[in-house]
């Protein structure tokens, strides 16, 4: 029997074993060498609990074994070196992890996003925004493959080809939701990382997100709540991360819209405000955490908006018509409004929006006109 079969059974009988298992940590356990009989007794198992152990569906067991010989696949347990250490220091780490991709990833400074699965346009820009901004300046994002804000961070990560890593709520061969079987793989080919702590086969259940919810955070610097409702999971996370003695980021948004008063509560209660990558990234690089990811640094925020994009730098001066998207930003802004600022007839305004619409600068939404999130590329 080798270490991965011994721990695949021990994950699947009943009972306390954290205390032996923080045992066979000690370099000195040679533990494919332990008799198995001994180790059961000092695990506690009664006489039944050790049938069971040799009992177990041999099918289950090889199929999991099947799965960790293919490619890139990878079971870290929790005495291997390579367990996530920030995540190991938390109450209820899981005995295993499945990692499909850069399992060194793991080690990495994270910051985990995330927000609710309904969301408004005004989310949907300073998800995807910050995710990019903050990947550029050295931090894997962490999130729960989730539709709505969580996809956008992983995505805005992706922009840039910034590192992301992906905590299933089902076994890594039954991805929820399936319309995000593309974005799994996008991580996966962009170095990143999907990870759960079920067997491959084993279906999401509604039980199993607040699970995967304690390791988002848990492998995580701190949590940041982009954008979420007060019935959001995305509060869930909050919640462990402030039971695991992390910090909380919250951003504010506007009072009429649901979808923030999560946030809202979150800064009430004490999170941070955030207003920009800035934010995060210099109060981090004062975390006594840091130390605990093989002492990465995290470097002084960067404002990448001013390098060259993959389309065109919007805010440069000979930019056509500069004064009108100077005026629009990622909250709606209306046709009135700007016509009477700058006043613009309506005629010939609508037609310097459609101008702008057209490159791709700005789009319309419910309340008026908001900048297009742009595509960032490395600087020169």
């Amino acid at each position: 029997m080798n270490r991965d079969e011994l721990f695949i059974r021990l994950s699947m009988i009943k009972g306390h074993k954290r205390q032996i298992i923080e045992k066979l940590t000690d370099d000195n356990v040679d533990i494919d060498s332990i008799c198995i009989e001994q180790l059961l007794i000092d695990l506690g198992f009664n006489q039944q609990q050790k049938i069971a152990f040799k009992q177990l569906d041999s099918t289950k067991i090889n199929t999991v074994l099947n799965w960790l010989e293919e490619p890139n696949h990878h079971l870290i347990t929790y005495i291997d070196s390579r367990y996530p250490p920030l995540l190991k220091s938390i109450h209820s780490a899981p005995m295993l992890l499945f990692v499909k991709g850069d399992v060194n990833l793991l080690s990495s400074p994270q910051l985990a996003m995330v927000g609710s699965r309904q969301f408004s346009d005004y989310g949907a820009q300073w998800s995807r925004y910050f995710a990019s901004e903050l990947a550029l300046n050295g931090l894997t994002i962490t999130s729960g493959l989730a539709l709505g804000i969580d996809g956008l961070c992983h995505r805005g990560a992706l922009d840039v080809q910034g590192k992301t890593i992906a905590v299933l709520g089902s076994g890594l061969r039954q991805i929820t939701p399936r319309s995000h079987l593309g974005l799994a793989q996008d991580i996966i080919n962009g170095n990143g990382a999907i990870i759960a702590e079920f067997f491959p086969d084993e279906p999401a259940r509604p039980e199993y997100f607040p699970r995967r919810n304690r390791i988002i955070s848990g492998l995580s610097l701190a949590t940041f709540v982009v954008e979420a409702s007060l019935k959001s999971g995305s509060l869930i996370t909050a919640n462990y991360a402030i039971e695991q003695n992390r910090d909380v980021f919250a951003l504010p948004g506007d009072i009429s819209n649901e979808n923030v008063h999560g946030t809202h509560q979150l800064i009430q209660q004490g999170a941070y405000l955030v207003s920009r990558p800035a934010d995060i990234l210099q109060h981090l690089s004062q975390s006594s955490l840091c130390y605990f990811t093989n002492n990465h640094h995290i470097p002084y925020y960067h404002d990448h908006t001013q390098c060259q994009t993959s389309n065109r730098d919007f805010t440069q001066k000979n930019f056509p018509h500069s004064e009108i998207f100077a005026m629009i930003h990622h909250h709606p802004i209306s046709v009135d409004v700007i016509a009477q600022t700058l006043s613009i007839p309506i005629a010939d305004l609508t037609i310097k929006l459609l101008d702008l619409e057209l490159m791709g600068a700005i789009k319309v939404v419910n309340g008026g006109y908001i900048r297009c999130h742009i595509n960032h590329v490395k600087c020169n």
